[in-house]
């Protein structure tokens, strides 16, 4: 990867999201999978006419999403990466299609982290560094939540230090 940012290596990052993560990913995705799968169910039971349509698409929809929270959590787990030095952010995502990125410090122009209920649940954060690049923001999905408290005072810190106009 030669590419460069701000006079960057572009490379792949460090270090892996938390193990929590993947079972976070793996809840999330049977609970929603698993709504669906019952609201099709009860279309069945109560649609004169349709009810077989709807049984199918609902062991087709529990299928696609056993299958969905099984695979997709490790593998995102094994393909999403981040780090963070005295001099950038890197992150690496994407399942098929592969994306490494890098921000300069001296382009952040925040930090900031989400924590919805399945993360609050398993105690995980994403933190997300916004630059002024077209490309949006890089987000690093499931931290440690005190790990991404840190991280980002870490980041305040040092972007705060560093010479630039964050443009």
């Amino acid at each position: 990867m030669a590419q460069k940012a701000g006079g960057l290596r572009l490379r792949p990052p460090r270090n892996a999201v938390h193990p929590r993560a993947v079972r976070m990913w793996t809840v999330r995705a049977a609970v929603g999978y698993g709504l669906v799968a019952l609201a099709l169910a009860g279309l069945a039971a109560f649609v004169e006419g349709a009810g077989t349509l709807f049984a199918v698409l609902a062991f087709l929809t529990a299928l696609a999403g056993a299958c969905y929270a099984v695979v997709v959590p490790r593998w995102r787990y094994a393909v999403h990466r981040w780090e963070v030095t005295e001099d950038a952010v890197y992150t690496s995502s994407g399942w098929l299609w592969q994306q490494h990125r890098v921000a300069p410090m001296s382009r952040i122009q925040t930090v900031d982290t989400a924590r919805g209920p399945f993360y609050q649940l398993f105690k995980l954060s994403a933190v997300t560094v916004t630059t002024a690049s077209a490309m949006g923001p890089l987000r690093i999905d499931g931290l440690d939540e005190e790990f991404a408290r840190e991280l980002v005072d870490r980041l305040n810190r040092v972007t705060q230090a560093t010479p630039g106009d964050a443009t």
